[in-house]
């Protein structure tokens, strides 16, 4: 099962399909999980950790986020050893245009820096 990924604007950047895939708004592959850390799928660079559908940046600042899950950040991160680069997967079908969400509280320590397209960039 696919879910909706939100910026801090609340805009929609992507999908997500929990411990496995990330996706852009257009289902193309950006990036892949493993031992809930993202990892480029173009690069296989690590963009940080991944709490269900929370996406946080190497500092453990939420870049992207489902209603589904709280919105945190996360301290004393350490880079994991480097994980063997994902098979593609079959592109998936678009889902639906989801509702926007109401904007969350601001999580302690502050939203990324990155946005959820510079994050993919790492």
């Amino acid at each position: 099962m696919l879910f909706a990924l939100f910026d801090k604007d609340c805009d929609l950047v992507g999908w997500i399909k929990p411990n496995e895939h990330v996706f852009d708004t257009d289902m193309n592959w950006v990036a892949f999980i493993a031992n809930n850390h993202a990892w480029s799928a173009e690069s296989g660079n690590w963009l940080g950790p991944v709490k269900g559908l929370l996406c946080l940046d190497t500092g453990g600042k939420p870049v992207a986020w489902n209603p589904k899950e709280g919105v945190r950040g996360t301290a004393g991160l350490a880079k994991p050893a480097k994980a063997a680069k994902a098979a593609k997967p079959a592109k998936p079908a678009k889902p639906a245009k989801p509702a926007r969400p109401a904007k969350p509280t601001a999580p302690a320590g502050g939203w990324s820096q990155r946005s959820f397209f510079s994050w993919l960039d790492q």
